[in-house]
């Protein structure tokens, strides 16, 4: 009986031990799978990250031009401009030749 008795334990300490190991080995693939996809989900992001910060460089450079768009529109400059072509205004004196069209 102490045989048999030995013997089960070792088979079932051989069971065990491939329970482990199979479950060991389920989470290394497991982990696996999950790293390819983070590591997928990352560099979308990484992309998404790089068009963001092209658009906000856009958008910072637009902001500056319509800075300087309104600094120059405060100008006399701009104000004769405008005058010329929307009003036909001249300076006195001045004369305005006209195209045919």
């Amino acid at each position: 009986m102490a045989r048999r008795a030995a013997y089960r334990r070792k088979r079932q300490n051989r069971f065990g031990m491939f329970l482990a190991y199979t479950v060991v080995i389920m989470l290394l693939v497991v982990v696996a799978f999950n790293s390819v996809e983070l590591t997928e989900k990352k560099r979308i992001y990484q992309q998404k990250e790089a068009a963001l910060e092209e658009q906000i460089a856009a958008e910072e450079e637009r902001a500056r031009e319509i800075e300087e768009f309104e600094k120059y529109t405060q100008t006399k400059k701009y104000v004769e401009e405008v005058a010329r072509d929307k009003l036909g205004l001249v300076y006195e004196g001045e004369i305005l030749f006209k195209d045919e069209n």
